[in-house]
């Protein structure tokens, strides 16, 4: 039955990963060659995900309300909304729309990084000598990917390069600031709303309603494939795999997500990745499993 259950684990988590990383190259082609506003992919993404994993919920018998009692939980939920849910869809997809799905992706798999960080300087003690290795090979990873090697040049702009770096620090946000609420509520609840209030939020500066680009099958098919392929499907299949197999595995399984994206952006979108994209993107995601190897052995 263990067996079982972490097979499953392992399928639910490599499954939400690679979902993620095709919806991040689907959303690069909306913004390409459909003109569809990033704004608006983003709000009507949240909100239409917010009120399914709120629904989820009500067909659960939770009591969708139960977040709203305490003054503490409001003002985690309003934090988390912002600078966590909202703050981590918007740089990401932002910066696929200034460079591409596969940089931005591998980009904001830094986070980590400054995860490792936050607690060396939280517990007051150095980093352990791999987890200097781990900054060692993101900080020449990140090098070879925005310089080509070439310290004069840039290979992507400077919007990329720190919107990247912003969805990093928020995947880092988001990861550390919920655990509390995450410990008091069920995670489809908090997901929900926090998806909710960041919609409802984005859509004062582009509403819903205001529809721009070019409208055809490919676009109805992939924006219906990022909300539910890309957004509620893998949220759940991820928090699911947490449950069954644990946060260190889940989230070494998840750099599947950089993979899958850098895959299926070269080979479908043509994007140009050269041999030193790959060396960097490598070097980065290699962060993952070295400070796996530090959380097992603390």
């Amino acid at each position: 039955m263990a067996t079982s259950t972490n097979f499953k684990g392992f399928v639910l988590a490599i499954t939400a990963a690679t979902l993620w990383g095709v919806s991040g190259t689907f959303g690069q082609f909306l913004f390409e060659q459909r003109a569809i506003n990033v704004e608006w992919l983003i709000s009507v993404r949240m909100l239409s995900a917010g009120i399914l994993f709120l629904l989820f919920s009500i067909l659960k018998k939770e009591n969708i309300g139960a977040i709203w009692r305490e003054k503490k939980d409001r003002h985690q939920l309003f934090v988390f909304s912002i600078l966590g849910m909202l703050a981590v869809q918007y740089t990401y997809f932002a910066a696929v729309k200034q460079s591409n799905a596969a940089t931005a992706t591998v980009l904001q798999y830094l986070g980590p990084i400054f995860i490792a960080i936050y607690f060396a300087v939280k517990n007051r003690r150095l980093p352990a000598p791999i987890e200097y290795l781990a900054i060692f090979l993101a900080v020449l990873g990140t090098f070879l990917l925005v310089t080509h090697g070439d310290p004069s040049t840039l290979a992507i702009s400077n919007t990329a390069l720190f919107l990247g770096i912003a969805s990093a620090l928020a995947l880092a946000f988001y990861t550390i600031y919920p655990l509390r609420l995450l410990h008091r509520h069920n995670s489809a609840l908090v997901i929900g709303w926090a998806m909710l209030i960041g919609g409802l939020i984005l859509s004062f500066f582009k509403a819903p309603w205001d529809v721009e680009g070019i409208w055809d099958t490919y676009t109805y098919s992939y924006i219906a494939f990022i909300i539910v392929l890309g957004t509620l499907i893998p949220f759940y299949a991820y928090l699911t795999a947490v449950k069954q197999i644990g946060a260190q595995k889940s989230s070494l399984l998840a750099s599947a997500e950089p993979l899958s994206a850098t895959i299926v952006a070269v080979l479908w979108l043509q994007i140009p990745f050269s041999l030193i994209d790959w060396i960097g993107s490598l070097c980065i995601v290699s962060t993952i499993f070295l400070l796996s190897l530090t959380k097992s052995n603390s």
